[in-house]
Order: C-alpha cells, then sequence, then structure tokens
C-alpha cells in the first residue's frame, strides 16, 4: 500500500537527518547494526537520532542468522544493566529514599538496550523490526537461555507499545484490502483456509470476521477471530468450513459461533489480546443483529491426546486395561470409519475427555491450553461434541472431539471472577456428570 502522510513525514526528517550527520564528519561512522546501535543511543538531535534508527532497521532488515544472534549476544552483554551502578543507588536509596534518589534507582535498574529499543522505534518500519527481532529471539531461547533477560525487556516494552488502548478492532470484508486479505490465508492456525474462495464463503453474509490492528501496522493484523450466524449451538466445523452449503440470513441466526481465533505476530508472544477481543466482538455484534440470543466458540482441546498418550495407570476412575483399550483403538488412522470401534469407544473417551477439561491441572489452572484463555475470559465449559472436527489434525489433537465454551452475556464477568480468583472451572451440569462418571 502506499505510504501513509506520517511514515512519508518521519523518512523527511530522518533524511534531514542523515545530511545533518554527513555534513558533520568527525570521527569514522560505523556501519556495523552494533556500531549504529552505540552512535543512536548518544544521540541527541531529533532528526540525527531518527536517521540513525532507520538504518539500524535497515541493517536489521539484511542481517543473516549467525549476524541477528550476535546482535542479540550485544543486547545482553553490553547493553546490560551496569552492576556496580545499581548497587551505588540501592545503597544510596536506602540512606535516603527520596523521589530523586528512587529516580536514581530505577534509572540504574533499567537496561540499556529499553532506551535503545524505545529510539528504533521513532524510526519508520521502527515497531515492525522491533517485533521481528523479537519473533527471531523467541526461537532462539530453547538453546540460548542466557537471552531471556533480552526477551523480557523487549516484552514488557511490547507490551505497553500494544497496550488495549492503542488497538482498533475492525470488521474484515470482502472489499478489505487484498494485503490484509492475504495474511488472514497466512495468519490462519485453526482451520487453514484453502485458497480465495474457502476465504470467501468465511466472509459471506452469514459469516463475520473481526480482527486488531495497530496503527504502527497497519497492514497487519494481531488476531482475528472467524465467527458463523446460525441457530442453535453449533456441534461440528465441517459444516461451518463448507463452501456449497446454503447461505443463511443473519437476521435470523439466534447464536453466534466463534469457530477460529489466531494470533498473527509471533514476535508477540506472551500479550494477550484474545480476552478484549472476544468481549468487544460480542458487544460489536449485539449491536449490529439484536437477534442473536446466544455466543459461544466450537474449540479445540489441542492437549487431550497428548495428556491421554501421557497417562500411566488408572486415571479418572478407570482401570489402566480400560484405558489403555482406549488408547490402541484410536490408534489406528481409520478409527473413525469403523462403526463399531466408534460404538465401543465413545463412551470412555468422553469420559476421559470431560476429566481432562475440569480436573487435570498444570498448578492450579486447567492443563488445557484453550481452557485457560475462555474461562479467564469468563466463558464457562458447555457442550462436548463426538467426531465435531475428523480432520487429520482433529483426530492428532483431541481424537476429533471439540468443546464449545458459552458466553453468557449476564455471567462473563461473574466467571471470569470466579476463575481468576478461585480458579473455579465453570462447567455445564452435562459436563460435571461425565467428568463425575469419569472418576467412578
Amino acid at each position: 500500500m502506499a505510504p501513509t502522510f506520517v511514515s512519508q513525514f518521519f523518512n523527511s526528517i530522518a533524511d534531514t537527518g542523515r545530511e545533518l550527520l554527513d555534513l558533520r564528519g568527525g570521527k569514522k561512522r560505523s556501519h556495523s547494526i552494533e556500531g549504529l546501535c552505540r552512535d543512536l543511543l548518544t544521540q541527541k538531535g531529533e532528526a540525527s537520532g531518527m536517521a540513525l534508527a532507520r538504518e539500524v532497521v535497515e541493517a536489521w532488515n539484511v542481517l543473516i542468522d549467525e549476524e541477528k544472534l550476535n546482535f542479540f549476544k550485544f543486547l545482553s552483554e553490553e547493553m546490560a544493566p551496569d552492576q556496580k551502578k545499581i548497587e551505588k543507588a540501592v545503597a544510596t536509596y536506602h540512606k535516603e529514599p527520596s523521589a530523586d534518589n528512587y529516580r536514581l534507582l530505577a534509572d540504574a535498574i533499567e537496561a540499556p538496550r529499553q532506551e535503545l529499543m524505545r529510539r528504533i522505534n521513532f524510526a519508520p518500519g521502527g515497531t515492525a523490526a522491533i517485533v521481528a527481532m523479537r519473533k527471531f529471539l523467541v526461537g532462539l531461547l530453547r538453546k540460548k537461555p542466557e537471552l531471556k533477560a533480552v526477551d523480557s525487556d523487549l516484552q514488557h516494552l511490547l507490551s505497553s507499545w500494544f497496550n488495549r488502548g492503542f488497538l482498533s478492532l475492525e470488521r474484515i470484508s470482502w472489499r478489505t484490502p487484498a494485503v490484509v486479505l492475504e495474511k488472514l490465508i497466512e495468519y490462519e492456525a485453526v482451520h487453514e483456509i484453502e485458497g480465495w474462495d474457502d476465504l470467501r464463503r468465511r466472509l459471506d453474509k452469514d459469516r463475520r470476521c473481526f480482527a486488531f490492528f495497530h496503527p504502527a501496522l497497519p497492514d497487519e493484523p494481531l488476531i482475528f477471530v472467524e465467527v458463523a450466524l446460525v441457530k442453535g449451538l453449533a456441534s461440528a466445523i465441517p459444516p461451518l468450513l463448507s463452501r456449497e452449503g446454503e447461505r443463511g440470513d443473519p437476521t435470523k441466526a439466534d447464536t453466534a459461533i466463534f469457530y477460529s481465533i489466531s494470533n498473527c505476530q509471533d514476535g508477540l508472544k506472551g500479550i494477550s489480546f484474545g480476552n478484549f477481543l472476544i468481549k468487544q466482538v460480542v458487544a460489536e455484534l449485539s449491536a449490529e443483529l439484536p437477534n442473536l440470543r446466544h455466543f459461544a466458540t466450537l474449540s479445540p482441546i489441542p492437549g487431550f491426546l497428548r495428556w491421554l498418550t501421557g497417562v500411566k495407570g488408572a486415571v479418572a476412575g478407570m482401570h489402566f486395561k480400560d484405558v489403555n483399550a482406549v488408547r490402541k483403538a484410536i490408534s489406528d488412522p481409520d478409527w473413525p470409519n469403523k462403526p463399531e470401534v466408534v460404538e465401543d469407544i465413545r463412551e470412555p473417551l468422553e469420559h476421559l475427555c470431560a476429566h481432562y477439561l475440569i480436573n487435570e491441572k498444570s498448578g492450579e489452572r486447567p492443563l488445557d491450553p484453550v481452557t485457560r484463555f475462555h474461562l479467564g475470559n469468563g466463558a464457562r465449559l458447555e457442550q462436548l461434541n463426538w467426531l465435531g472436527d475428523t480432520s487429520p489434525n482433529g483426530l492428532a489433537q483431541s481424537a476429533g472431539l471439540l468443546v464449545n465454551y458459552y458466553y453468557s452475556l449476564k455471567d462473563i464477568e461473574k466467571n471470569h471472577e470466579a476463575y481468576a480468583n478461585e480458579r473455579k472451572v465453570v462447567a455445564s451440569s452435562a459436563l460435571q456428570s461425565l467428568a463425575k462418571a469419569a472418576k467412578k
């Protein structure tokens, strides 16, 4: 897309700064990204600082992976807090805990790399570059845990810059610019979009799609949700994704089904937008279509089969032989096409899944990440859906099971508080009965 007026304006300032730097002459300037960063931290002029920030962004964009790793080592070592300054500031504050000494302590504790990133952010394309930096860094952390402090600083800054107050919710339609529509196809993480015809169906009159955008990344959705407007609680994915089915009348629908939520930016990992997204989309849909009475998801259970595979011995009141029999049955890739197998394992598999969703925990929170997300937003576990997703991914994640999380407008805040304060798993009586049956 054409550059915005603001980006053109910032580029003109950077151009002026570049001319000033060239006229100033003096010592030979570094062209390495590390050298540019050192120069950037010492600059006081706005135009020259923006020029250097732009050069840092340009330098980052052409680095190979090994050079990027070296850059993060530079941030970790040379741009770390000065321990001696911290100790001196702590001693001074203990001696006299004044506001001035508190500020000196805060300045000493903050790593210079945070100020560096703030200055880089002034460059045209600076925000996108920093998000890209963190995306690369996140992929390094498992092998390079010594870089976690750098990641923590980047996440801290990005959490502030991508605060909900800076984000705008926009409806995505077939009239949305193609550059954004292409991103939906690329970023869809739950149910793959198979080209433009598939996308057109997902944006039809009985469908809705909403996304959060940030002003610094106008063509980059941060997170988006796909919604089907239907009658009744949807229990399976294929009818929602079918391109051949009859288009419904949105003014006659009574239920909004959130069937896919995709985070788009790996560089913003750990920064949550989904809780705001769900609630705001519910408000938008309620205002547009007052006929809607129910709001629910049709969600995957991504951790279920992984948990079931790792279970050792008896679980949920089931003898280990029965658990093993279920595991053996679903290890056959063709089991959903064998009616006798389907009939035999449905009851025990649903029991195990209900137990997993309600009772299995990581610390005090539900083991399943999608459950944690929706309960944290104020939903309740509503209904298990047998063979709701028989795609290869659906079978691999949860043996084809899907779950509805129900958003009751009058109970959202109450459910959220119960989960936040008591870690209470709010579930329908049907699911609670399934989980109790599994305990027998």
